[in-house]
């Protein structure tokens, strides 16, 4: 009998059923002859240096990456030598645009130039507080909550007052600014307009009534660019918070209910300090949350593939959910970059290793309910399909396995070793587990020692009736 392994199901005391999603485990639509998709480690963090503080944002220009870590504009070289650039002070996260002539950072409401050699701040007073900033046909645009701002294109640190707009078909403030096909989006909390560029002496973009969308963005940085539209985390006037794709005026859901539970064990005030990103690498196309206590992951490419919603979290500990510590996935340099959550670290994503700056972390999968229509069984024996091997050089891990008749109180665990390296004829067996009335649900976990993919958990049952 061959059980599904890409989500669990778990029960709470509320009562209710629960999706459990693998943690630090991707998910792979790819028929293997063996099933239709199989689980990966996720990608390790391997630490290559430290900067001048903690990362708040970064941005790869002109082919250098550059960051802004504690209150400096650094850039980090191929080689991993940091150069400071400047002193932008502030704190909390910053944003990153550029436009022909320059690298623009939105910092603690204020807005700084760099030219490839000269940091400056734009000090005209008419610029107002600077919440968000993007650039567009020359412009670049900010906006203080109220208004939308433009600098004027002879001169970036020059802003003319009548040429002020507005996002006014709701009263909720301008949270962000993103910009998708040389148009601007005003993410409003309840609501979020669309801008186009149409000239003229005042202020130069046009609302596109028709594309308005009638779901609003929770923060700043709660949204972002994902399969040529936007994706953001939010939703209207007296409505919990949600996940959504944007586009032409339409806003499609894509959390799941088990989502919806996670992101209500937040408060508003939490939501707001989310963060967003998209990555796109090997045929996956990830949405990757940042949420105080959890990172949540969506895979577009794998959902259209398998017909379902795809999910899977990251986590930066060896048991439950965690933050994963890993900020701003660039690729510059032929790798993907990131920084340290917490720490000066910076380095990069390596898929030949599951630990996080050198850590161990843990991984974890369950399985959908099995049932046998109201009958029992007997578990003789349990076989992960896997693809082993690969474990670090003398390492010799545990792989745990336990099991529920409710969802909610589980067994206790069973070890079994995951083979050394090179050992790749490993096979991954339970014997004698059990038995079952009329339903059980399995989970399996290790850590990022056992490094190993699974592609079919196989059960041979013995059939009672009770």
């Amino acid at each position: 009998m061959q059980i599904p392994i890409l989500s669990g199901t778990f029960a709470d005391v509320s009562p209710d059923y629960r999706t459990s999603y693998p943690r630090n485990l991707v998910p792979v639509p790819k028929d293997t002859g063996v099933s239709e998709g199989y689980l990966r480690p996720a990608d390790g963090i391997v630490a290559l240096g430290t900067g001048p503080g903690v990362d708040r944002g970064g941005i790869n220009w002109n082919g250098v990456l550059y960051r802004v870590m504690g209150t400096k504009l650094v850039s980090i070289s191929a080689a991993n030598v940091v150069t400071v650039i400047g002193e932008i002070g502030g704190a909390g996260r910053v944003t990153f645009t550029y436009g022909f002539e320059y690298l623009a950072v939105a910092s603690s409401n204020q807005l700084w130039l760099y030219d490839g050699t000269t940091l400056a701040q734009v000090t005209d007073p008419d610029l107002l507080d600077v919440v968000d900033v993007v650039w567009v046909d020359g412009y670049f645009m900010t906006t203080d909550g109220e208004f939308l701002v433009v600098t004027e294109l002879s001169d970036p640190f020059s802003v003319n007052p009548l040429k002020y707009g507005s996002s006014e078909a709701d009263p909720d403030p301008v949270l962000g600014l993103l910009k998708l096909r040389n148009e601007v989006y005003a993410l409003n909390r309840y609501t979020i307009e669309v801008f186009d560029n149409i000239g003229g002496t005042g202020f130069p973009f046009q609302r596109v009534n028709g594309a308005q969308i009638q779901k609003g963005c929770v923060g700043t940085h709660a949204n972002c660019e994902f399969m040529d539209n936007i994706a953001f985390l939010g939703g209207g006037m007296n409505e919990a918070p949600s996940v959504f794709i944007g586009a032409n005026g339409q806003a499609a859901k894509i959390a799941t209910r088990e989502i919806e539970e996670i992101l209500q064990e937040y408060t508003e005030a939490e939501l707001s300090g989310a963060f967003l990103q998209s990555r796109v690498d090997r045929a996956h196309e990830h949405l990757i949350i940042h949420l105080p206590r959890h990172c949540l992951v969506y895979d577009g490419v794998a959902t259209g593939v398998l017909g379902v919603p795809v999910w899977f979290t990251l986590a930066s500990a060896i048991d439950g959910d965690a933050k994963w510590k890993a900020n701003d996935c660039i690729y510059c340099y032929d790798r993907w970059n990131v920084a340290h959550t917490d720490t000066t670290q910076f380095g990069y994503l390596d898929r030949t290793v599951s630990t996080h700056w050198g850590d161990a972390v843990g991984w974890e999968f369950g399985t959908q309910i099995l049932y046998n229509e109201s009958n029992g069984a007997i578990f003789h024996e349990l076989e992960l399909v896997a693809l082993t091997g690969s474990i670090p050089l003398g390492g010799d891990p545990t792989i745990w396995t336990s099991y529920s008749d409710d969802g909610v109180t589980w067994s206790v665990e069973k070890g079994i070793k995951a083979g050394k390296q090179g050992d790749r004829n490993k096979r991954l067996i339970w014997l004698q587990q059990g038995h079952m009335r009329n339903q059980r649900m399995q989970k399996f976990r290790g850590t990022s020692g056992a490094h190993i993919s699974m592609s079919r958990l196989q059960a041979r049952l013995e059939a009672l009736a009770f």
